[in-house]
C-alpha cells in the first residue's frame, strides 16, 4: 500500500490537511469521501481534481466513497456562491444523479476486488430524516457563532444584497451529517474536496468528535486558476462539461491543447495518471522546445481519453488536424461546424448546386473566396485552390452537393491556411 499523501504531495493537490491526517493515511488502508452536487446532468472540469484524487487514493489501496448529494442538492450549497442557487425539483436531481453516476464510472472501479468504490446518494439518509430529531441530535452541537466565522457564510453575510437564507445557513450541518453517517456506516474517516468545502469538512469532523468521541480528518485540493487568473473550465464559449452532448470531444480536446505554458505542467501533475519522470520529461520539452507543445498534445490526449474514450479522442485528434491540411472525409457536418466556426463563410441554396453543379470557378467568386472568376483560375493554375482539403487543378471541376459533408457542408481553402465555409441550404 502506498501512501497517498506522497503523491497528492508531489502532484500538489494539498491545500488543506487536519492534524494527524498523516498518521492516519499511513497507519493502513482508509475510507475516505468526496461530495459532488448534482445540479446539472454533468460535471465539467473543475470536478476534474477531486475525482483524481478519489482515483489517486483508490489505486493506493484505500477505500474511495463518491457521495452525490441527492439530498442536499435540494439545498444548494452557499460555498463559493456569490448568490442563493435555484432550487431543483427532485426530478430534475433525479436526472442529474444518472449523468454524474456514468461519468464517474469512467474514473473508478466499482467492481475492484479488494477496494470496491461505493458511489451513494445522501437522499437517502436526508430524505427519511425528521426535522425536530435533526435540530435535537445534530443542531445542538453547533453553535450559530461558530458557524458565523466560517468562511462561506461570512462572506455572503457581508453581501447586503443578496445575504444567505436560512436553507442556505443550514447545509453545513447537512454535510456534517453526511460525514457522521458514513464513519457509522462504512467507518469512513476521511472527508476531501476542494478548498471551498474547509469550513463544511471540518464542521463533520466536529460531530463525529462531539457525538461518536470518534477521528476524523480533512484534506482540501487547491482552487484551479490559470495564471492569468481565469477560473479553470471557463471559456468564452461557456463551461467545459464531461458530457460529450454539452461540450464535444473536439472542443474538450481543444481546450486542453490551448493550455498555457504557464499551466500545462501543474494540469498534468493535476489531470493524469503520468508518473514523475514523465511529467518532468515533459516539463523540459516545455522548456527547450515550447513551439513543439508536447506536453499540450500528451495532456488534451491523456484527458480526452479518460473522458471520452479512445475512439473520441481519434476523432477529436483527426477534426484538429483538418485545420493542418488532414482529412474532412469522415468527419460529421456538426464535427465540421464546430472546427471551422470562426472562419469567413458563406451560404448558397442547394439547388445552386444541384443536377450538373456549379464550377469550382464560380464557386470560389460567389463563396468570397476569391474577389473575382479571373482571380480564381489564375489561384487555381498554381496549385493554391483546395476543396475538403483536396487540392483542385481544373478550372471546370463541378461541384454538387454530394461533396458536401452530409450535403451540407463545403470546405475552401486558399493557399495554407485561408479557410472559406460554404453551407447549403433549402432554397
Amino acid at each position: 500500500m502506498r501512501n497517498v499523501l506522497d503523491e497528492y504531495q508531489w502532484r500538489g493537490m494539498i491545500q488543506d490537511l487536519t492534524e494527524g491526517a498523516g498518521e492516519a493515511f499511513s497507519g493502513g488502508p482508509v475510507t475516505a469521501y468526496i461530495g459532488f452536487d448534482p445540479t446539472a446532468p454533468s460535471l465539467h472540469v473543475g470536478s476534474l481534481l477531486p475525482i483524481m484524487g478519489l482515483v489517486h487514493l483508490q489505486r493506493a489501496g484505500h477505500r474511495a466513497i463518491a457521495v452525490v448529494g441527492g439530498g442536499t442538492g435540494l439545498i444548494g450549497d452557499p460555498s463559493g456562491k456569490a448568490q442563493e442557487r435555484q432550487l431543483l425539483s427532485r426530478e430534475q436531481v433525479a436526472e442529474n444523479l444518472e449523468g454524474i453516476r456514468r461519468q464517474l464510472e469512467r474514473f473508478l472501479d466499482f467492481e475492484a476486488k479488494d477496494n470496491p468504490a461505493r458511489l451513494v446518494n445522501n437522499l437517502d439518509w436526508l430524505g427519511e430524516l425528521k426535522a425536530v430529531d435533526f435540530l435535537r441530535d445534530v443542531g445542538k452541537h453547533f453553535t450559530v457563532n461558530n458557524l458565523l466565522r466560517k468562511e462561506s457564510i461570512r462572506r455572503r453575510l457581508e453581501d447586503e444584497e443578496g445575504g444567505l437564507s436560512y436553507t442556505e445557513f443550514s447545509y453545513a450541518l447537512l454535510q456534517a451529517y453526511d460525514f457522521l453517517i458514513l464513519y457509522d456506516r462504512y467507518g469512513c474517516t476521511v472527508q476531501m474536496g476542494g478548498s471551498d468545502q474547509w469550513g463544511n469538512i471540518t464542521a463533520g469532523i466536529e460531530l463525529i468528535r462531539r457525538v461518536r468521541g470518534g477521528r476524523a480528518y480533512g484534506l482540501t485540493f487547491p482552487l484551479v486558476t490559470s495564471e492569468t487568473g481565469v477560473k479553470f473550465g471557463k471559456t468564452e464559449a461557456g463551461t467545459v462539461w464531461l458530457d460529450p452532448g454539452r461540450t464535444s470531444p473536439y472542443r474538450f480536446y481543444q481546450f486542453w491543447l490551448n493550455t498555457d505554458d504557464r499551466d500545462v505542467v501543474r494540469f498534468l501533475k493535476y489531470f493524469t495518471l503520468l508518473d514523475s519522470e514523465t511529467v518532468r520529461s515533459l516539463e523540459e520539452e516545455v522548456r527547450a522546445r515550447p513551439h513543439e507543445r508536447a506536453a499540450q498534445r500528451t495532456l488534451a490526449e491523456e484527458v480526452t481519453r479518460a473522458v471520452h474514450g479512445e475512439d473520441a479522442l481519434a476523432r477529436a485528434r483527426r477534426a484538429s488536424q483538418v485545420l493542418f491540411g488532414g482529412e474532412v472525409e469522415g468527419l460529421t457536418a456538426a464535427e465540421i461546424q464546430e472546427i471551422f466556426a470562426h472562419v469567413p463563410s458563406a451560404t448558397l441554396p442547394r439547388s445552386a448546386l444541384e443536377g450538373e453543379g456549379m464550377t469550382i470557378v464560380d464557386l470560389l467568386a460567389l463563396a468570397g473566396v476569391t474577389p473575382s472568376k479571373g482571380e480564381a483560375r489564375r489561384a487555381l493554375e498554381g496549385g493554391g485552390i483546395y476543396l475538403n482539403n483536396r487540392r483542385v487543378g481544373n478550372p471546370e471541376e463541378r461541384v454538387t452537393p454530394r461533396k458536401a459533408v452530409e450535403g451540407r457542408y463545403l470546405v475552401l481553402r486558399k493557399g495554407k491556411k485561408s479557410y472559406f465555409l460554404v453551407e447549403l441550404r433549402e432554397g
